[in-house]
């Protein structure tokens, strides 16, 4: 592999020898794996920090989940805060509630609202609390979470370091089940994301329950302590030599505006991993480099993976430094630092690929650049290329934003080709104003992935998602994994127009969300969709184009002939009967938007049972487990089912307990939003127009694999759980509209030669 020269200058040649030496060398393989090894081991709790170089890996059997307290009705009532799905006492008001084995990765909360809160892990209450909660009405400098031993900075941050949030990154692991309760509900604003897995999948520890004694490795405190630095495998230490890291550099002394520079063309016969990507330019040089794009290409293929401007790839809206920041970024994968004359970009995303790359810098068609210099670190790659998944990094200019439609930062069904694609989701760059607005912050994050309509993440607002809270008081700050690095507090307040462009960042590791088919990642623009901010945004992924879901068959409930393809026994199940309604989305109008319903009512038809039901679903032999969704009725609240499997032989069947398949709350909750922080809980029961939902279940490999059909019972095991106490139960049944088998599957793809 060679480094090739922009189109009218040289590289140094030293920086063309050094990386030729490391790819062009034959350097063996390092750990080298297949996809007859199995599926890549899936790093659980504190090892998704120590594994952080496995970010690229798939993670097939894992799925992720992102709740909170978001207003079910799509509008932004109390700014999507105090919405619970039901109140066991006036001081345990849940907001989560989860069976089966799984991890809590993160939680988030506005300040110290809503502490003290409990943790019920696998039925022992662990009572967690901030400590301005001794006195709520009074700010404590400097908060902690408490017990500080088991949730210690940088995993846990305080709103006096996060200017507004208090966020929690530590891993909470349960066997059983998992309930996250608020002590107190004024702004009782959240989100959560939990990850559960296929039973049987490869992961990198059990689960066990979580030990609130037990504090967080030092190790991983003091990986994530050193954000911001070099965190990557360095040439002539211990760690880099392990694993073959070869360093190059090289230095344009300028970039025309309407000039490409070619930072590195060339093959690796055996692929290799990017494991930094480093920038730097001088000081009065900084704004015209951030506009500058960066384009990447993996193994020649049509549609670079990478192209996006300089300063939003690298986490921030612009490059300017208005107060004289040492950092703008300050993260773990990312960091933009100044000294007196120069301004460094550095990545450590790894970057694998498995033929060639391509990474070039273009010009920004308005001024030249001068005196770039660039340095690369490079690892030989070990894996097979249906284990991992190229870095992407989507960018999108939005312009003018639709009324009443989220914006779309990915649809990976679009995105170089479109097509399936397998990988993981891990985190967005993004600009939310060139005006230094930042009202439009109370806008949702919502993420769907392979195919469902329901979104499996939803967001509370558009700062929170980066980490902040009360719009970070119009401040600035730069964290680990989340930072809002530029713009102005308000207009008045800005020095000129670049110091009006507002951005944010929020990255994800142990809280990755992966997917199999298709992922779609959504951002509302203002609370109700309304903004007409000019947006821009970089969306972070790893991808390759092939499937490790798919789907198998398809049960349509209610269907006669569909029933009988499925052998659909249900002897205690209702006649079907129609519903209207609609998916948990946006709002259904948009005041001036002249189109009526933005999401108009549909009609669907299902059951509703109080006992058992059959059915048979096809799969592919070759499984590793089975996603079974369900689309259901959640006017019926708390549904929860026994889940057994037999096989299809035609015998009778030897039924086998896979789990319990529980949804919390419904469509009607109860909102508490007292006055004052220590106000009286409310109980004010509130019933939104959406009725259908997505939900799903995952079946263990040990009663799917090998089989191309497999017949499932579900038995409804009621939760008997009042909106709050006193409150008449409801209607308690389980909900069958269709359901639809996906099988987890090893992509078959490799690059084209």
């Amino acid at each position: 592999m060679r480094a090739t020269p922009p189109r009218k200058r040289s590289a140094e040649p030293a920086a063309i020898l050094s990386l030729a030496a490391l790819l062009l060398a034959g350097v063996p393989r390092i750990g080298a794996q297949t996809a007859d090894d199995g599926p890549p081991v899936i790093p659980v709790g504190l090892d998704c920090y120590r594994m952080w170089d496995r970010w690229p890996s798939q993670r097939i059997g894992a799925r992720a989940y992102m709740r909170s307290t978001y207003d079910r009705t799509g509008g932004n009532e109390g700014a999507d805060a105090s919405h619970f799905l039901f109140q066991l006492a006036d001081d345990f008001n849940v907001t989560l509630d989860v069976e089966g084995p799984g991890v809590l990765y993160f939680a988030r909360y506005n300040h110290w609202h809503g502490s003290p809160w409990h943790y019920v892990v696998d039925g022992s209450d662990h009572v967690l609390s901030e400590s301005s909660t001794q006195d709520p009405d009074k700010l404590v400098n400097g908060s902690v979470f408490m017990p500080a031993s088991a949730l210690p900075a940088p995993l846990a941050l305080t709103w006096s370091t996060t200017m507004g949030a208090d966020l929690m990154w530590v891993p909470v692991p349960f066997a059983k089940s998992f309930r996250m309760a608020y002590g107190r509900t004024h702004y009782g604003t959240g989100y959560y994301i939990y990850d559960q897995y296929v039973g049987g999948a490869q992961l990198s520890q059990p689960i066990t329950a979580w030990d609130a004694a037990a504090p967080p490795g030092e190790d991983v405190l003091a990986l994530i302590g050193r954000s911001g630095t070099d965190i990557a495998p360095q040439p002539g230490t211990a760690e880099g030599e392990s694993v073959g890291i070869t360093a190059t550099e090289g230095k344009v002394k300028e970039i025309g505006p309407n000039d490409d520079a070619v930072v590195l063309d060339g093959r690796a016969g055996h692929g290799a991993t990017l494991r930094a990507l480093k920038f730097s330019v001088p000081r009065g040089e900084a704004l015209d480099f951030g506009r500058m794009r960066l384009v990447v290409t993996w193994d020649g293929r049509p549609n670079p993976s990478i192209s996006a401007p300089v300063a939003l790839f690298f986490g921030s809206g612009t490059l300017y430094n208005r107060d004289n920041r040492e950092y703008l970024v300050r993260a773990f994968p990312m960091s933009i630092r100044y000294d007196a004359e120069r301004v460094y970009l550095a990545c450590y995303f790894p970057m694998p690929f498995f033929r060639s790359a391509r990474i070039e810098l273009r010009g920004n068609g308005r001024t030249g650049v001068r005196d770039v210099r660039w340095s690369l670190r490079l690892q030989p790659l070990g894996e097979a290329p249906d284990r991992l998944g190229y870095f992407h990094a989507s960018y999108r200019d939005h312009g003018v934003p639709e009324r009443g439609r989220d914006l779309v930062l990915l649809d990976t069904r679009q995105a170089e080709g479109g097509g399936d694609w397998s990988g993981s989701f891990v985190g967005t760059s993004f600009i939310f104003s060139d005006r230094a607005n930042l009202e439009t912050l109370e806008g949702d994050p919502r993420f769907f992935f392979d195919d469902s309509r329901s979104p499996q993440g939803q967001g509370t607002g558009t700062e929170e998602w980066g980490g902040g809270g009360d719009y970070w008081g119009g401040r600035n700050v730069t964290l680990p994994f989340a930072g809002h690095p530029v713009g102005a507090r308000d207009p008045a307040s800005a020095v000129d127009a670049e110091d009006r462009i507002e951005s944010a960042y929020r990255f994800l590791l142990a809280d990755m969300m992966p997917f199999g088919r298709n992922a779609v990642i959504c951002l509302e623009h203002g609370g109700t969709d309304e903004s007409d901010e000019h947006y821009q945004s970089v969306t972070y992924w790893y991808g390759i184009p092939s499937p490790s879901l798919v789907m198998t068959d398809r049960l349509k409930v209610g269907d006669p002939s569909d029933e009988r393809a499925h052998r659909y026994l249900s002897p205690d199940a209702s006649a079907p009967y129609a519903i209207t309604s609609r998916y948990e989305l946006g709002v259904d109008h948009v005041a001036g938007a002249g189109s009526g319903e933005v999401f108009p009512a549909e009609t669907d038809h299902g059951r509703k049972t109080g006992g058992t039901s059959e059915f048979t679903m096809k799969l592919e032999r070759g499984n590793l487990g089975v996603l079974l969704r369900r689309k259901l009725d959640y006017g019926l609240p708390n549904q929860r089912a026994e889940v057994f499997v037999a096989a299809d032989d035609g015998g009778p069947p030897d039924w086998i307990p896979a789990g319990i398949w529980y949804l919390a709350g419904g469509n009607t909750c109860v909102y508490s939003h007292p006055e004052g922080e220590s106000g009286a809980t409310q109980h004010v029961v509130q019933t939104s127009n959406r009725r259908f939902r997505d939900d799903e279940f995952l079946l263990p490999r040990s009663l799917t694999m090998g089989r191309t059909s497999i017949r499932v019972k579900v038995r409804f095991a009621p939760a008997g759980i009042p909106l709050f106490p006193g409150f008449p139960l409801p209607e308690l049944a389980w909900s069958e509209i269709r359901y639809d088998a996906y099988c987890f599957v090893m992509p078959d793809w490799r690059p084209e030669p």
